[in-house]
């Protein structure tokens, strides 16, 4: 069957940030890392440590679990769930300067799929609970001094009562968008995110990052290894998913569009 493609099926594109856009987590560890030790904190996070952190969403919440899990004092344990703002503060300001020296990249397609639906006039917008400072800091060093500019809407932070994987956030982005979920694509590097987006009622894309491959994402709609570009083009399995070397909005149309029609069709 051969469906009709619409671009009016489609009116937004949404974001997360942190390992969607660019591969963030390694700086992001780094930069708990130096806050511990700034703060007089006893901690120390791996790498596979920090991995199955990431199941946590948002910093503040990612270190009170964390202590929730450690054997200290009653007394010791206060001190820390009142350090944790502090901690939080000095990591931000850690990891902004971390990329402001240059060491994020955008993952493979993300600017050229942003630009082709900068192009075809689609509406753009982040969700991401990472803080707001962090987003502006690696749109700024990973896109351009105007990139922040982009976007119609960046929902970020602490600004919904519940982090994913509930569908806040998302939820927040799509009203101030003025767009139904029937018509706005997710873009997604973990499971905790998918779940959001989907609970949303989001066409969702996942691209797993290296600190969330071994993830379970069979509730994503399209599951490839990136974006990818023409001089960088997906391997053979995605290409055959989805009909190309790398995913276009042309073939995000034709996905999307396809979804809704089976979504629409008599059971």
């Amino acid at each position: 069957m051969t469906f009709l493609v619409s671009r009016s099926d489609l009116e937004a594109l949404i974001f997360d940030v942190d390992g969607t856009l660019a591969d963030t987590e390694e700086l992001h560890r780094q930069a708990f890392n130096e806050a511990f030790f700034a703060c007089g904190v006893n901690w120390r996070w791996g790498p596979a440590l920090y991995a199955e952190l990431l199941q946590i969403t948002g910093g503040k919440e990612r270190m009170a679990s964390y202590l929730s899990q450690q054997r200290v004092s009653a007394a010791e344990r206060g001190h820390l769930l009142r350090l944790i703002p502090q901690i939080h503060t000095t990591k931000t300001r850690l990891y902004r300067e971390l990329v402001a020296l240059g060491h994020l990249h955008p993952r493979a397609g993300v600017r050229r799929l942003i630009m082709e639906a900068r192009n075809s006039g689609l509406k753009l917008a982040i969700a991401s609970t990472t803080s707001p400072e962090n987003v502006e800091s690696l749109l700024t060093a990973s896109f351009g001094s105007d990139a922040v500019g982009w976007f119609d809407v960046i929902a970020t932070g602490d600004v919904v009562p519940r982090k994913k994987p509930a569908p806040d956030i998302y939820n927040l982005a799509l009203e101030r968008l003025g767009v139904p979920a029937q018509r706005a694509i997710a873009f997604e590097d973990s499971e905790i995110g998918v779940r959001a987006a989907k609970a949303a009622g989001l066409f969702t894309v996942a691209t797993p990052s290296l600190w969330t491959i071994g993830q379970n994402f069979s509730a994503a709609d399209v599951v490839l290894t990136s974006l990818a570009d023409p001089e960088r083009p997906l391997y053979a399995v995605d290409e055959i998913r989805i009909g190309a070397k790398y995913l276009g909005l042309d073939q995000l149309e034709s996905l999307h569009s396809a979804a809704l029609q089976l979504e629409e069709a008599p059971a």
